[in-house]
C-alpha cells in the first residue's frame, strides 16, 4: 500500500498535473546517486537529484500474484555521476534503488514510491549506453535457498562455511607491481614461500593503490619463476609500476586442496563420494564395465 500525502494526492486528481519521477541509487559501498528525469535539477528531502544524467524506463507494473516485477532502465555515461569504469567494475551491480513521482512544482506535497529494487547485472553499450534491469523485490522468492549435493566444495575460501581467517592464517599477501605487460597480465614483487606454480589460481587480487583502487579480479595464471599474475579479465584502469594490492592463493574446491593445501578438510563442504549420473545409470550388467 502506497502511502501519499493529502496534497499530493489532489495535485494528482486535478485535470492538469506536473509530476516527474526521481531515483535514489544506493551501492554497496555506500555511495548515493541522485537523478530525475526532470528538465532540471529538483531538491526533494534535502537532496539535489539532477537531470545531467539522461535515462529511459519501461512502464511500471504491479501485480498482486506474487510474480516478480522488473523494469529496464537505460541511461548515458556521465563523468561527474555514473562513469563506464565504474560500471564495468561491478561497483553498480545490487545496488538498492528507489523510484518515486514528486510534483516538480511543488516538492514540499511529499512523494509517491513506484518501485523499490536492486539493480541487475549491468550492459554497457558501446554507444555510450548502460542497460540494467531493476529487479523487484520479489525476485529474491526465486531464489533456491539451502544447500545441494556437490562433489566439490559449496563454500567460498575465506567464508563463514570455510572457516578459513585469510588475515589471520597469513593466506592474503601484500604484493607491488614491478613490471607490467598488459591490462591483464603484470609481475609482483611478493614474499610467499608457499607460491609454487599456480598457487594464486583462482584467487583474488585486490588493488590498493593506483587506478583501479578498490577493484579486484581473479587469478587466471601464476607463474612462481617470473612472479607473473594473469588475471581473467583486463582491470578497468591501467596498471602502473609501483601499484600496491593483496592477493591471496585459489582454491579448487576439491578435497585435495582443502586437506593438502589449506589442511581444513573438516570443514570440506561437499560430497565427493555420492555416486553420480553414471553410478545411477549402471544396471547389473554394467557395473563391471
Amino acid at each position: 500500500m502506497k502511502t501519499v500525502s493529502v496534497a499530493l494526492k489532489t495535485h494528482l486528481a486535478g485535470e492538469v498535473t506536473t509530476v516527474c519521477t526521481c531515483w535514489k541509487i544506493t551501492r554497496r559501498d555506500g555511495t548515493e546517486f541522485f537523478f530525475t528525469d526532470h528538465d532540471v535539477d529538483l531538491p526533494v528531502d534535502g537532496n539535489i537529484y539532477v537531470a545531467a544524467v539522461g535515462y529511459t524506463r519501461t512502464a511500471i507494473a504491479a501485480n498482486a500474484d506474487m510474480s516478480v516485477d522488473n523494469m529496464d532502465v537505460n541511461g548515458i555515461f556521465d563523468d561527474a555521476s555514473i562513469t563506464e569504469t565504474d560500471l564495468r567494475s561491478g561497483l553498480f551491480d545490487g545496488a538498492e534503488v528507489r523510484v518515486f513521482l514528486v510534483n516538480w512544482a511543488n516538492p514540499a506535497q511529499g512523494t509517491m514510491a513506484l518501485r523499490r529494487g536492486r539493480l541487475g547485472d549491468v550492459l554497457v553499450m558501446p554507444s555510450g549506453v548502460f542497460r540494467s534491469q531493476l529487479m523487484g523485490f520479489g525476485q529474491v522468492l526465486q531464489q533456491t535457498v539451502g544447500d545441494l549435493f556437490t562433489p566439490s566444495c559449496r563454500a567460498d575460501l575465506g567464508d563463514a562455511k570455510c572457516g578459513i581467517d585469510l588475515d589471520a592464517g597469513g593466506w592474503r599477501k601484500a604484493a607491488t607491481v614491478t613490471s607490467v605487460t598488459d591490462a591483464r597480465t603484470f609481475t609482483v614483487a611478493v614474499t610467499e614461500p608457499r607460491a609454487v606454480d599456480g598457487w594464486f589460481v583462482d584467487g583474488v587480487v585486490t588493488f590498493i593503490s593506483g587506478a583501479n583502487a578498490g577493484r579486484s579480479m581473479e587469478v587466471k595464471a601464476w607463474t612462481q619463476a617470473t612472479a607473473t599474475v594473469g588475471l581473467f579479465l583486463p582491470m578497468p584502469g591501467p596498471i602502473r609500476v609501483g601499484d600496491t594490492l593483496t592477493l591471496y592463493p585459489g582454491c579448487r574446491k576439491t578435497t585435495a586442496d582443502c586437506r593438502d593445501k589449506f589442511a581444513n578438510i573438516v570443514n570440506f563442504r561437499g560430497e565427493p563420494f555420492v555416486p553420480g549420473l553414471d553410478g545411477l545409470l549402471q544396471s547389473p550388467a554394467t557395473a563391471g564395465a
